[in-house]
């Protein structure tokens, strides 16, 4: 029997980001950003459920992290830009308890994703002080 989770978000990162850096590409200075964007948009995707956290990327989506509840030590969230505060998108950085730090660029609905995060680590942290 297999454990069923709960999907909060699965997508891709915020269009808006990729739509913001093509008008901005005005200058030759602004093209690595651009390809980044770009292949965020193309490459990325996320997943976050009641039991963890996946981000799957690379070419053809071969790259797969997955970070449980357990193992998160801390989440910080910081807004992109005054297009990202508008738009509802910004950047998710999870860290790890061994030190790895996982960043989630470009993250549509960022504040409310980052909170249901916390919640599952409070929760964690909760029911592990209660045993």
């Amino acid at each position: 029997m297999a454990i069923q989770e709960e999907v909060k978000f699965e997508g891709r990162p915020h269009v808006v980001d990729l739509i913001v850096n093509t008008l901005l590409l005005i200058t030759i200075i602004w093209l690595p950003l651009w390809i980044g964007s770009l292949a965020r948009f193309l490459f990325v995707r996320y997943r976050i459920t009641n039991r963890r956290v996946t981000v799957e990327g690379g070419w053809r989506s071969q790259k797969r992290t997955d970070v449980v509840y357990r193992e998160i030590a801390s989440v910080t969230v910081i807004p992109n830009s005054i297009v990202g505060g508008i738009f509802n998108y910004g950047v998710v950085i999870i860290k790890t308890k061994d030190g790895v730090q996982l960043e989630l660029k470009a993250l549509p609905r960022f504040r409310e994703i980052a909170t249901y995060i916390e919640e599952r680590i409070d929760k964690r942290t909760t029911s592990a002080a209660k045993k």
